[in-house]
C-alpha cells in the first residue's frame, strides 16, 4: 500500500530547523504563511510564521516572542505598500534585535523581511529582505526633550517706564524618528523704549518644528508701558503698566500649560509714580506703589542641561525722583531704574527694565531667547546647523541653540 503524503513527511525537519506538521502546513522554506491579512494595530508574532501586513489605516506594532532559540524565523511583508507612511514597529519584548534591546522599525514601501534569532548576544537579525533600502531594520523612535524660550520684551522709556515681560517659556518631550529634521528658531529680545514716552518693543518668538513633530512656539515678551502710552503689551509674559494704564497680559497667545504671566500695575501718585514690573514665567510682575517700582516676576528653573538654570524673568519697573526702582525677576530680568533701564540677560528671555529721567533715558532691551535639546547620546546623529553649543550630561547630548539652526536625527 502506497505511503500517504501526510505520513511521508511527518516528523521531517523543515529548512528553518522545525519539525514539520506533516510537511503540509509549512510553506516554502518552512515558513508557515498566515492566510489572514494583518490590519489590527498590534500583532503577537509566532516563530516560524509569515505575515502579510496592511498598514493602510494605521501603524502596527509587531511584538516578537519573549523567548526564542537559534534558527527561529519570522517573516513580514508589506501587503499594501504603505510601510513608509505607517511604519511597522518590531517590539523586542525583552530579547534583543541586532544586539540592542531597542525596538526597530520597518519604513520602506513594499518591503519584505525575514528575521532570524541568532543568540542572546545579538538576538533577532535580518537574514533576508527585499526593497529594504540601506538596511532592513531601522532604529526605532526615541524621545527628545526641548526647552523653548522666546525673546524678552523691552522696558518702557522715560517717563515712568515699566518693565518688559519675559519671553514665553515652554517645554516638550517628543518622540522622533531617524531622519527627522528639526528646525530651530531663536527669538531676539525686544528693543527698550527710546528717549521720551516710548513703549518697549515686544520680543520675537522662538520655536521648534519638523515633520511628525508637534510645533512648539513661545511668544515674545510684551513691552513695558510709558507715561503717555500707559498700557503694557501682551506677550509670552505681559509688560508692566505705567501710571493708571492696563497691564500686559501673559500667555498670549494662549497655550497649556501657560507660558508666562501678566505684568504689574502702575501708580499715578506722587511722589515717585512707580511703574509695574514685567511678568515672568512663574510669577506675575509686581504692582508698583507711589514710592516703589514693581519687581519683575520670577522665571522658571530647568535642569535640561544637567544643572538647574532659571529662565524668563520679568523686568523691573522704574520710579521717578528718588523712589526705589523694581528689581528684575530671577531668570535674567533687567532692573528698573531712575535712569537707564537694565537689559535682560542674553539667552534667558529676560524682560528689560524700565527707565526714568536722569536725564531722559532708554528702557532696557529684552534678553534674547534660547532653545535647548536633550538627546540620548546613543541616538545622537551629529547632523546640525547653526553652531549650537554641545555638551554631555549623563546619558544625554545637550545642544544649546543661541541662534537659529537645525538638528537632523
Amino acid at each position: 500500500m502506497a505511503e500517504s503524503n501526510a505520513s511521508k513527511f511527518a516528523g521531517k525537519i523543515t529548512s528553518d530547523g522545525k519539525i514539520g506538521q506533516g510537511g503540509l502546513a509549512a510553506g516554502v522554506g518552512g515558513t508557515d504563511w498566515q492566510s489572514s491579512i494583518v490590519t489590527a494595530s498590534t500583532l503577537t508574532a509566532v516563530a516560524g510564521e509569515g505575515y502579510f501586513v496592511n498598514t493602510t489605516s494605521s501603524a502596527i506594532t509587531v511584538t516578537l516572542p519573549s523567548s526564542a532559540v537559534s534558527g527561529d524565523t519570522i517573516s513580514i511583508v508589506d501587503y499594501a505598500g504603505t510601510f513608509a507612511s505607517n511604519n511597522i514597529t518590531l517590539d523586542a519584548n525583552g530579547l534583543k534585535i541586532e544586539g540592542s534591546t531597542d525596538n526597530k522599525i520597518l519604513t520602506t514601501n513594499k518591503e519584505g523581511v525575514t528575521i532570524t534569532y541568532a543568540d542572546a548576544t545579538k538576538g533577532w537579525i535580518a537574514s533576508s529582505g527585499v526593497n529594504s533600502g540601506n538596511q532592513a531594520l531601522d532604529p526605532g523612535p526615541y524621545a527628545v526633550d526641548f526647552l523653548v524660550v522666546a525673546g524678552g520684551g523691552g522696558g518702557g522709556s522715560t517717563y515712568h517706564g515699566a518693565g518688559g515681560g519675559a519671553g514665553g517659556y515652554r517645554t516638550s518631550t517628543q518622540s522622533i524618528s531617524v531622519g527627522t529634521s528639526i528646525t530651530i528658531t531663536v527669538g531676539d529680545g525686544g528693543a527698550g523704549g527710546v528717549a521720551s514716552n516710548n513703549l518697549g518693543t515686544t520680543g520675537s518668538t522662538s520655536s521648534i518644528s519638523g515633520s511628525g513633530l508637534t510645533t512648539i512656539t513661545s511668544a515674545g515678551g510684551g513691552g513695558g508701558g510709558t507715561e503717555t502710552l500707559f498700557n503694557g503689551l501682551n506677550g509670552g509674559s505681559g509688560g508692566g503698566a505705567s501710571k493708571d494704564g492696563s497691564i500686559g497680559s501673559g500667555n498670549t497667545p494662549s497655550v497649556s500649560p501657560s507660558q508666562g504671566n501678566n505684568g504689574g500695575t502702575g501708580n499715578n501718585s506722587l511722589p515717585n509714580y512707580g511703574s509695574g514690573g514685567g511678568g515672568g514665567a512663574s510669577a506675575v510682575g509686581a504692582n508698583s506703589t507711589s514710592t516703589t517700582g514693581g519687581n519683575g516676576g520670577n522665571g522658571t528653573a530647568s535642569s535640561i542641561t544637567g544643572s538647574s538654570v532659571t529662565y524668563a524673568g520679568g523686568g523691573g519697573g522704574s520710579t521717578y525722583d528718588g523712589g526705589t526702582p523694581g528689581t528684575g525677576g530671577s531668570g535674567g530680568g533687567g532692573n528698573g531704574s531712575g535712569g537707564q533701564g537694565t537689559a535682560g540677560t542674553v539667552n534667558t528671555g529676560g524682560g528689560g527694565g524700565g527707565s526714568e529721567r536722569s536725564p531722559i533715558s532708554n528702557g532696557g532691551a529684552g534678553g534674547k531667547g534660547v532653545v535647548i535639546l536633550s538627546i540620548p547620546t546613543a541616538k545622537y546623529s551629529g547632523t546640525i546647523t547653526g553652531s549650537p553649543t554641545e555638551a554631555t550630561s549623563g546619558a544625554n547630548k545637550i545642544l544649546t541653540f543661541t541662534g537659529s539652526g537645525s538638528y537632523t536625527s
